[in-house]
């Protein structure tokens, strides 16, 4: 099975690679704006599904804490304030990806 999806994605990047460089310039230059987009879209998404994960675990974590300590609760939430920064990260990486 796994190799049947390897050839098939395989013979699927050909066949996009090959009508790529058939492509005139304007096609080229409209095939770049598409990229763009896409790949502001991966650089948001994916820092958003990192962040999530570490705010999840760093949340579980800190939550163990304060149940033992309950004056950890200062301590915590600025760790979790860095997870969700690798949000804000993956957000200004995509305005640059755009913009620039």
């Amino acid at each position: 099975m796994k190799t049947k999806i390897v050839i098939l994605t395989a013979v699927l990047l050909l066949a996009c690679a090959s009508a790529a460089f058939a492509a005139d310039e304007g096609a080229a230059a409209a095939s770049n704006t598409h990229w763009r987009w896409i790949a502001a879209a991966a650089a948001v998404g994916l820092s958003c599904i990192g962040g999530g994960v570490a705010v999840g675990q760093i949340g579980a974590a800190a939550m163990g804490a304060m149940s033992e300590n309950p004056e950890l609760s200062g301590k915590a939430l600025p760790f979790v304030g860095l997870a969700e920064g690798i949000c804000l990260w993956g957000f200004l990486v995509a305005i640059l990806i755009l913009f620039v």
